[in-house]
């Protein structure tokens, strides 16, 4: 049975600076995920909650992690499931509550079934009660029934903390990147035309698996036209001559994620017109990972990138407006019929992880050292849709090009950079394998 990920030290610090947050008299309750039925009696693979995992390392499912600050005295406790012979045999081995508490970051282990009484006599002393709510429908309707005041949300909190990644997670989160570059790069080898989507995924989760990874979420493989569906999922499709693929697929590691976007063609050589969607893209990216400056607002990236879309639309004649109408009094300009997401998203123990930062949203937080962002411009002419005009040489073309990108005070550290992205290093490695 494994053990944490980090040094006990690592979590201890985590949770010192959440009790820091708290009020006093406060209780902090976080249970795990719940176990997800597929199919009669076969579960889905179990992954445990990010906080859960953030804040003790604690994996196992059934488990609730409880923090409390009462007067001057803080006590960290897991109620865990008991260790049971039957089950073991069939499911693998539990921890239990002795392994709980000589093994992590804790100072009281208890048997899952306690909870109840526990809290009945522990609420008596708090006067503020935060739970993770949404999380275990069950616990949410216990703790409601059990506590008849306000139910804050410590999320906010834990949040803040999370966006800025130690040196210990920057090298796990460096790992993931290493992984997943090179299963793209091999999924560019083997691929020719007619391939199936579904054999490219193949060859990506294959080494994903070799290298002790799992998907961080559905890779996305989508060729010609399935390449302009954003969040294209079924890759099912053959991979006709003189088509690009698109591939969004990233790796997890030890709960950190990866997260990466390649677009290649499928007989190994661009098309004119893919091309000159192709640069313009590169392009943006590059510009907007020049944005991911420490001290610079989140809003700077996708600025950026669009200004760089919105000029070379207009260059290439599929947009005939001005590049203030354009980019739009709010980046919401004639530019977006084609580049309708946003430029990145913060990346941790979730792909799409906590912080803030999603276009369409709240404000995102200030760009600092430490934290990890996507940076992904794309561009997408679907032939099938009939609300937009685009020359027919762009019909079918979809375009994203996505790295993680480290933000450090020296400036952006790109930490797939192991993953090729210029024409020339595409065109070499496409079908090299065959």
């Amino acid at each position: 049975m494994k053990g944490t990920v980090f040094e006990h030290s690592e979590y201890r610090k985590r949770q010192e600076e959440l009790f820091d947050k708290l009020p006093m008299d406060s209780i902090v309750i976080l249970p795990n995920n719940v176990p997800s039925i597929r199919s009669n009696d076969t579960k889905y693979p179990y992954r445990a909650n990010s906080y859960l995992m953030y804040l003790s390392g604690w994996e196992e499912p059934h488990s609730t992690l409880v923090l409390t600050k009462i007067s001057d005295h803080t006590n960290v406790a897991l109620f865990v499931k008991p260790r049971n012979t039957e089950l073991e045999i069939w499911e693998g081995r539990i921890v239990g509550v002795e392994g709980a508490k000589n093994g992590w970051p804790i100072k009281q282990a208890f048997p899952n079934t306690d909870f109840e009484s526990v809290m009945k006599n522990t609420l008596k002393e708090i006067s503020n009660l935060y739970l993770f709510k949404g999380i275990n429908v069950e616990m949410d309707v216990l703790v409601s029934d059990l506590w008849k005041g306000d139910i804050l949300d410590p999320s906010p909190y834990v949040d803040k903390m999370r966006t800025i990644k130690s040196t210990a997670e920057i090298e796990i989160m460096k790992s993931a990147a290493s992984i997943a570059s090179q299963a793209h790069i091999s999924a560019m080898a083997i691929t020719k035309p007619n391939i199936g989507e579904w054999e490219i995924q193949a060859c990506i989760e294959n080494h994903f698996t070799l290298n002790r990874s799992v998907n961080s979420y559905n890779p996305i493989v989508g060729g010609g036209d399935n390449a302009t569906i954003l969040h294209y999922n079924s890759n099912s499709g053959r991979i006709e001559d003189n088509e690009l693929v698109l591939v969004d697929a990233g790796c997890e590691v030890s709960g950190y994620a990866s997260d990466i976007t390649r677009t290649w063609p499928v007989n190994g050589k661009f098309t004119k017109s893919q091309r000159e969607i192709y640069e313009l893209v590169l392009e943006a990216q590059i510009s907007a990972i020049g944005a991911c400056q420490s001290g610079y607002t989140w809003d700077s990236m996708h600025r950026a990138a669009s200004e760089v879309i919105s000029r070379g639309l207009i260059d290439l004649g599929i947009l005939k407006c001005s590049k203030q109408e354009a980019l739009g009094m709010n980046l919401d300009g004639e530019f977006r019929k084609f580049f309708m997401h946003g430029t990145g998203h913060m990346l941790g123990l979730d792909v799409h992880d906590v912080g803030g930062g999603r276009q369409g949203g709240k404000a995102g937080p200030v760009l600092l050292p430490g934290m990890i962002v996507t940076v992904e411009p794309g561009l997408y002419f679907a032939s099938w849709r009939e609300d937009i005009d685009i020359p027919k040489k762009y019909s079918g073309i979809g375009v994203r090009i996505e790295d993680d990108v480290l933000i450090t005070e020296s400036g952006p550290i790109v930490l797939t950079d192991g993953c090729p992205k210029t024409i020339d290093e595409i065109e070499s490695i496409v079908g090299s394998a065959l």
